[in-house]
């Protein structure tokens, strides 16, 4: 569960700060950008999988994947691209 869905009290008590104060957490540029570039190449190797599944079914052994892994893998791209 995440603290977006606790309450206010417990989302205090829990994080260790004054009814009054709110955390906040700082993120850079940087690590947003690094983030995003993160996904995008998620999103490529899933597309990639599932290409090389349909082609050429024999390379997902060559890569050292099963079946079973590549599946998940697929089943994690949106729904418009599976």
């Amino acid at each position: 569960m995440t603290n977006i869905l606790a309450s206010a009290p417990h989302q205090t008590v829990r994080l260790g700060t004054c009814a009054g104060q709110a955390s906040r957490r700082h993120y850079s540029l940087a690590s947003l950008q690094n983030t995003i570039a993160t996904w995008r190449r998620q999103r490529r190797f899933r597309w990639d999988l599932k290409r090389m599944l349909e082609v050429n079914p024999h390379l997902i052994d060559d890569i050292g994947l099963t079946r079973r892994e590549v599946d998940e893998e697929i089943a994690k791209l949106p729904f418009w691209q599976r």
